[in-house]
């Protein structure tokens, strides 16, 4: 006898592995998350869509979904609130909750990894978790069918296994969890199987034994081919776990950076001639000033505040290049220089007339509040997607390294595939300016050494003017360095400078890139005149180092002549070798045509994707055309041409389809012989198709026992012989049909044709419509 208590539990078994099944995907999700909140919210979901199911169950089937979607909405909402709260994401409740149902799912497929938990990145798990549970639920306690229930759940995981994709490791322990917990409620029988009672107990002896046979035929039936999946599907599973998983946020567009904020290089020109224009108001903090150092001198120091890293240069243009994620306030730590030394600093930043979508920053930022970011890891650089508004305030904690000074006169540069885009020189280099880097590589072979030269070699030879116009492409660079002093040469803004330093040192083996930014001493307004742009370069252990190539003030330049000899001793232009940017003292440099821009050609995989496509387009083509020609040739047999010439193209209908059924017809045949093999043929197809054989009855239908199988023929043979006689009658008498006759003769036809088809396996149903055997026939 069972107890009370034993039903109550076995009956909990279900519920509660519907409710692990769902949330097992929070669990696969969350580890792309910040946190554990993101889990939680799920795990709730999960349990309050099956507990909402399983208290009304005594309800109407009809109004358990109003019911559970206003619990849904309810939990959604206190879930996008404590989000919002625990982010700091500013706004009512209800504009957060407007924003995250319109920018739900392309936030969650851009955000930065870790995804911190916020409203729109937290709202699509929990409806998802929430409507997997309340269709789990229905389908598996009110109808009892477990396995149809354990859909929503395993294709809830299987989602949460996509999204994640290659940013966490395989998620075999999940995964084996959720398989037990599938088991456990499948092994718990449901409430007819533990009433104990007989399906078949009131059925005759004849019919329960037939019952019990079926029964168990199906039963044998699923186990074959559960084994058979799991034996076809396991290793190819299995090979999948070592594998590296599509991410679909390949397929995501992230955010973009504006034109203007493209290549920030040309604005320095425009704020050079408006120097008062006020950008930012900044007060700067740093929490752990150096031992032996007065905290006001040390907050006072010069700051550099990073707006953009551009580190692609075509010989006309550096453009940021940079791909920006959507992050939240916590930001992915990046790689520390080994041999630098890190101190945090803190700002709070408003924006007065900074325009474009370029957030300004201390490198590197770890933590930023107040603004909804997108952040590129590469580079440590933040945008806001919305764009900059006057007013807006945001705080920005930041970890700035500093390299151990002493180690720099001996540190290398990377070399390699890495480094590469750092170090490639475009095509069209002047001669003079490949000259100049080698003449500074020849004198100085190590790495510091070199970007030292370039730099007091800049410095020392070419002055700063506000109203120097724009440019950084290789002509002007070349009149930047080389151009008559008295006509406008050798003087420009820093964006001159940082160029030219970036071009010379990657001719010289550095990899180099150009900051725009500001110089501010870190408290008050930051003005247009604060701009400007800096090169760095990047050395083994110490990351990148900041580098200065302007002139120290009141210093009078000396003229390039003086320093830069154009080695007269080379061979004449005709007889000299192509210019080389290896100096004999240095590292080899890189040179443009080393590093592939790795754009030519189409790769392997999309020749063949297309190719396959198209063969698809081609052959669904082809089958369109097949089935509209058939169509046609029915259409016109059946309605067009007089009464007489429609019966005729009823009986090619018939005799078509004989032949579509391997029954064809001989020409000397009577059309009384023909009516006869098309009773017969039918017979014989709906005969095989239960399974009794094509010769097992007797040979006339209209003499055999009414059975299923012959049921239909029998109805058909007086109007297959009714077909027959219109026939003869068109033959031997023309002209007497009538057009009632004709529609008659094309709905016998129709009905033998489908009726025929239908006998048929599924896969030659599938072929008879666009099988091109009647299309060759004369008509």
């Amino acid at each position: 006898m069972v107890t009370a208590a034993a039903r109550v539990l076995r009956g909990a078994v279900l519920p509660l592995a519907l409710i692990g099944l769902t949330a097992l995907a929070g669990v696969v999700l969350g580890r792309v998350y910040a946190g554990g909140l993101l889990t939680w919210l799920v795990v709730g979901a999960a349990a309050g869509s099956v507990l909402v199911s399983v208290a009304a169950r005594r309800l109407p089937s009809w109004l358990v979904a109003p019911v559970s979607v206003a619990a849904m909405a309810g939990w959604t909402l206190w879930s996008l609130r404590l989000s919002a709260t625990r982010a700091d994401v500013p706004g009512g409740l209800l504009g957060v909750s407007a924003d995250a149902a319109r920018n739900g799912i392309p936030r969650l497929l851009t955000a930065m990894i870790p995804v911190e938990p916020t409203p729109d990145t937290v709202l699509v798990p929990v409806v998802a978790a929430w409507l997997a549970g309340l269709a789990g639920a229905e389908v598996a306690l009110r109808t009892g069918r477990v396995l149809l229930g354990y859909l929503p759940a395993a294709g809830l995981y299987a989602a949460a296994l996509y999204v994640v994709g290659p940013n966490a490791e395989p998620a075999v322990g999940s995964t084996v969890a959720f398989v037990a917990v599938a088991a456990v409620g499948l092994a718990t029988p449901t409430r007819a199987a533990a009433s104990g009672g007989d399906p078949t107990a009131g059925l005759a002896p004849r019919v329960r034994a037939a019952v019990r046979l079926r029964l168990a035929a199906s039963a044998a039936l699923g186990v074959a081919l559960v084994v058979g999946s799991v034996a076809l599907l396991g290793p190819v599973v299995a090979g999948q776990v070592d594998g590296r998983p599509v991410d679909p946020r390949r397929y995501v567009e992230p955010p973009q950076v504006q034109t203007l904020d493209e290549n920030p290089l040309i604005r320095i020109s425009g704020w050079a001639l408006h120097p008062e224009q006020k950008l930012l108001d900044v007060t700067t903090e740093r929490p752990d000033p150096p031992p032996d150092t007065d905290p006001a001198a040390d907050t006072a120091r010069s700051v550099r505040i990073r707006l953009a890293v551009l580190s692609d240069y075509d010989g006309v243009t550096w453009r940021v290049g940079a791909t920006y994620r959507n992050a939240g306030r916590i930001l992915p730590a990046p790689t520390e220089a080994s041999d630098s030394t890190v101190r945090t600093v803190r700002q709070r930043i408003s924006v007065a007339e900074l325009t474009g979508r370029l957030l300004p920053a201390v490198a590197t930022p770890r933590e930023v509040s107040g603004a909804r970011v997108a952040y590129d890891p590469a580079s440590g650089t933040l945008i806001r997607p919305e764009g900059l508004a006057p007013g807006l305030r945001y705080t920005v904690t930041s970890a700035e390294e500093r390299p151990e000074a002493n180690l720099l006169a001996t540190a290398n540069v990377p070399a390699g595939g890495e480094v590469a885009r750092v170090l490639r020189v475009a095509d069209g280099v002047p001669d003079p300016m490949r000259r100049l880097a080698a003449q500074l590589a020849e004198e100085n072979g190590a790495p510091f050494a070199r970007a030292s030269a370039i730099e007091q070699f800049l410095a020392e030879h070419y002055r700063v003017v506000a109203d120097a116009p724009s440019g950084h492409a290789y002509p002007n660079l070349g009149f930047f360095l080389f151009g008559p002093r008295n006509g406008g040469g050798q003087e420009g803004t820093s964006e001159q400078f940082a160029a030219a330093f970036a071009v010379l040192g990657r001719l010289s083996g550095l990899p180099t890139r150009v900051v725009v930014g500001f110089r501010t001493s870190g408290q008050g307004p930051v003005l247009a005149g604060d701009a400007y742009a800096w090169p760095e370069v990047l050395f083994d252990g110490l990351g990148w180092v900041s580098f200065d190539p302007l002139p120290r003030p009141n210093d009078e330049p000396r003229p390039v002549e003086e320093d830069f000899r154009p080695t007269p001793e080379d061979p004449p232009p005709s007889e000299a070798p192509a210019p080389t940017a290896e100096p004999s003292a240095s590292p080899e440099p890189v040179a443009a045509a080393d590093v592939p821009p790795g754009r030519d050609g189409v790769s392997t995989p999309v020749l063949v994707a297309a190719g396959s496509g198209g063969l698809l387009l081609v052959v669904g083509a082809f089958l369109l055309t097949l089935l509209a020609m058939r169509r046609s040739l029915t259409r016109g047999r059946l309605l067009r041409g007089d009464p007489g010439q429609r019966i005729a193209g009823a009986w090619r209908e018939v005799t078509d389809a004989l032949r579509l059924a391997g029954r064809p017809v001989g020409d000397d045949l009577a059309a009384t012989e023909v009516a006869g093999h098309a009773r017969q043929a039918l017979t014989d197809a709906r005969r095989a198709r239960s399974g009794r054989g094509a010769t097992g009855g007797p040979a006339d239908p209209d003499t055999a026992a009414p059975t299923g199988d012959t049921a239909v023929a029998g109805t058909l043979s007086p109007a297959v012989a009714e077909l027959a006689a219109l026939l003869n009658q068109v033959g031997f008498a023309p002209g007497a049909a009538t057009a009632d006759q004709a529609d008659r003769a094309a709905e016998v036809a129709t009905t033998y044709v489908a009726t025929l088809r239908s006998a048929r396996p599924w896969w030659r149903r599938l072929l008879w419509s666009v099988h091109p055997a009647p299309l060759r026939r004369p008509r």
